[in-house]
């Protein structure tokens, strides 16, 4: 991918406040073959340090239609846009694969990892991520009724989370 304008980098070596990337710049999350994938538009994850590995974490409801690809694979990339994607990011949100071609919708261009993983090459950053664990979160293992009430009364099913390692990251020129 180096030769299409991105630069391999460490993990460790990503700049900047990875919280409000995630929180408030949104991130694609995106799984599947070359033959079909899907992505979808995220807010809720991060990154950290576990099991002596770079890992990001994400949460997908069992309803998105992304989620059966997520499953399906062994794993996924994230990635990140600058402000004038901002309207690509709200249709990969606000529509489902299942109905439309929303990437096309979104004026994205896909391309592969050398592992085949699906991602975008109007991305800024690009995180290839390796599913290592994954859980589905249960009402009884909340410690506070704060998220149920406001994240979940009458909006959906829970997410599963999915914890990976990042294994390779790219950055834009």
């Amino acid at each position: 991918m180096e030769k299409e304008g991105y630069e391999l980098i460490k993990p460790s070596e990503m700049e900047g406040n990875l919280i409000d990337l995630i929180a408030s710049g949104w991130m694609l999350v995106t799984a599947g073959t070359r033959k079909k994938f899907n992505t979808m538009t995220a807010n809720w994850g991060g990154v950290g340090h576990l099991w002596n590995k770079p890992v990001a974490f994400v949460f997908i409801r069992p309803e998105r239609y992304t989620f059966g690809f997520i499953e399906d694979s062994e794993g996924f990339t994230l990635t990140f846009y600058d402000e004038t994607y901002r309207d690509a990011l709200n249709i990969c949100g606000t529509k489902s694969g299942r109905d439309c071609d929303k990437i096309a919708e979104a004026g994205l261009t896909s391309h592969f990892t050398e592992s085949g993983y699906p991602a975008f090459k109007e991305a800024k950053l690009i995180m290839e991520c390796r599913k290592l664990y994954a859980t589905m979160l249960k009402e009884e293992e909340f410690l506070v009724p704060g998220p149920l009430k406001t994240h979940y009364s009458n909006k959906g099913g829970l997410h599963k989370l999915y914890i990976a390692e990042i294994e390779k990251v790219w950055i834009r020129h």
